[in-house]
């Protein structure tokens, strides 16, 4: 039955593998379980009702990702999203948090239409090939700075910037009312949580590089276990892996649609679509190209149906009482750990569902044992770069950009918009404009007038 239903053998996959897969790509994401009623919390939500609609949410897009397209990709609410929707929307414009969830249910219909219509399966089609593989290698970088700061590998810090330079800065414009600047550095490697994660990373590279199957999984629970033993991952008294949840707080169908439209939050709901648009092409690309779900031409079939699934999934959300639902990087770590059909998708969204039930046992596993795995994702992207033609300043420094800005400015969307700018542009300043998609070169009018439409 599975076999016939998902193609198993087909992909050169089992379902051993795929199970592992959706269990890995579960366990890197499940974090979003607790971070997003935090956040959402802070714009006045019910923290119990944010974590209903995102483990619910979750769990069913996941679910019609894996039956309806048979793509290893996971969706859940979408971190930045979910900022700019707390921080900006409700909290710096004063927006409530229903006619905000109203702003996100109408860029998903606006989804829908774009999708219905093929025009995103169309975007994805004219990328250049070139484009395609650097979003890949990008979205690995942007994974690793990820897994680097969740590990404590890597450290941020505030540095105090000389006077005169701190003039110069303000000078230009890009100047900040508190003289510092942003350094990142090696982190403590003696504390005990990033020797944890040291380790962590250690064993799962060991275990790659010998080729074991599922090594990722291993490595984090692994890991896990070795931070409960040394006191790393302190279990609390009277500990019960299971909790019955509590649905008396909710935020089904609290959203305000009328609300939303009445005033006129065109610049918010603009910006849901376009950050998401770019976001999630970004993410279905680079993930699905890592899955060897590309035909011999470059197309990707099914990217229609995704698409579909993954626009359905935002006005669904909503409706449930959360954030835009988006395509998640993390799915990278099961297509790492060898996931390659919908069976991945279907285990990761199962176990959203059935994390209701069991959020205790969840919380224990650390940052320190999911970040080695981003980390180790972060290098099996890497190997897109081979099929950049760097030896063509067309294609080479439109790619660069596009790989260079994802992780530097923690923006997937930055990047590409790069890329699509100055991919055309260089074409056709050296006589080769028509071998560009025209597609590309209405994104490259998009991108700018979205980047003067936001500094307005």
């Amino acid at each position: 039955m599975l076999e016939k239903l998902f193609g198993l053998s087909t992909r050169k996959t089992d379902v051993r593998t795929e199970v592992m897969a959706g269990i890995t790509t579960f366990m890197t994401m499940a974090y979003i379980l607790f971070v997003n009623p935090s956040i959402l919390g802070a714009a006045g939500m019910d923290k119990n009702a944010v974590l209903l609609a995102t483990a619910i949410g979750a769990g069913i897009v996941t679910i019609a990702m894996g039956l309806f397209v048979n793509y290893p990709i996971a969706l859940a609410p979408g971190m930045g999203l979910n900022a700019f929707y707390a921080f900006t929307v409700v909290i710096g414009m004063g927006v409530s948090w229903q006619v905000a969830l109203g702003a996100v249910f109408i860029s998903g219909l606006i989804f829908i239409i774009l999708t219905v219509t093929q025009i995103r399966q169309l975007l994805v089609e004219g990328i250049p090939s070139s484009l395609k593989h650097a979003i890949t290698v990008g979205i690995g970088l942007f994974i690793t700075i990820i897994g680097l700061k969740l590990s404590g590998i890597m450290a941020i810090r505030l540095s105090l910037i000389p006077p005169t330079l701190e003039k110069i800065i303000a000078a230009k414009g890009n100047g900040t009312p508190l003289p510092f600047e942003t350094i990142i550095e090696m982190g403590n490697l003696f504390h005990s949580e990033v020797l944890l994660a040291v380790f962590g990373l250690i064993l799962i590279g060991i275990l790659m590089a010998r080729q074991i199957k599922g090594s990722i999984l291993i490595g984090i629970l692994t890991t896990t276990v070795i931070g409960i033993i040394t006191g790393v991952v302190n279990v609390p008294q009277g500990f019960s892996p299971v909790k019955i949840p509590d649905f008396s707080n909710n935020a089904f169908l609290a959203l305000d649609i009328m609300g939303a439209i009445n005033m006129g939050l065109l610049t918010i709901i603009f910006t849901f679509t376009f950050v998401e648009l770019f976001d999630t092409m970004g993410t279905l690309v680079g993930t699905a190209t890592k899955a060897g779900l590309v035909d011999k031409s470059g197309k990707f079939p099914g990217i229609g149906k995704a698409m579909l699934v993954d626009a359905t999934g935002v006005s669904f959300g909503a409706l449930l009482g959360t954030s835009t639902i988006t395509a998640y990087i993390e799915s990278a770590a099961g297509i790492g750990a060898g996931g390659r059909t919908g069976l991945t998708a279907v285990v990761c969204g199962i176990l959203f569902i059935l994390a209701l039930f069991f959020t205790p046992l969840a919380q224990l596993i650390p940052d320190a044992a999911t970040a080695p795995a981003l980390i180790i994702v972060g290098v099996l992207m890497m190997e897109s770069v081979l099929h950049i033609n760097f030896a063509d300043f067309t294609e080479a420094m439109p790619a660069f950009l596009t790989i260079a800005l994802m992780p530097f400015t923690y923006s997937i969307a930055n990047g590409i918009s790069a890329g699509l700018v100055l991919y055309p542009l260089l074409k056709l300043v050296t006589g080769r404009g028509r071998d560009v998609h025209w597609i590309v070169y209405v994104l490259a009018i998009l991108v700018v007038l979205r980047f003067f439409f936001l500094a307005e």
